[in-house]
């Protein structure tokens, strides 16, 4: 089963992720900032990432920067509300696999995680 880690400030956000995304995967780890994201992500060694862009201290824009220059394989799926053109297009172009904007149903959530995979070529 893939693993995944769940990256957003608000609590209710990693829980509504969580609910989504189990049981098809095993979220792994949850994170509220960019700093505990990086730090999860070397410790637990997840398939894929959701992160947030608009979170306290490290946001994700920048918390995608260092995770793609230190993991150039990781997967990661920009979860957030900021739907500005500019920050969608700056993250495809760091490596975000794919950009859901919130609110969110649950089938665009699991869309763009099972893109990661078909695109690798490994079924779920």
């Amino acid at each position: 089963m893939k693993t995944g880690l769940v990256v957003d400030d608000a609590a209710i956000m990693r829980m509504r992720l969580r609910e989504i995304l189990e049981p098809r995967y095993k979220v792994v780890g949850e994170a509220g900032d960019g700093d505990e994201a990086l730090r999860l992500f070397k410790q637990l060694e997840p398939d894929f990432v959701t992160l947030d862009i608009s979170m306290p201290g490290t946001n994700g824009m920048q918390a995608l920067e260092q995770l793609r220059a230190e993991h150039p394989d990781a997967k990661v799926v920009i979860v957030s509300a900021v739907g500005q053109k500019r920050l969608v297009i700056e993250a495809l172009q760091m490596g975000a696999a794919d950009f859901v904007i919130k609110p969110f149903e649950a089938e665009r959530v699991l869309e763009a995680i099972e893109r990661l995979f078909c695109a690798a070529g490994a079924a779920n």
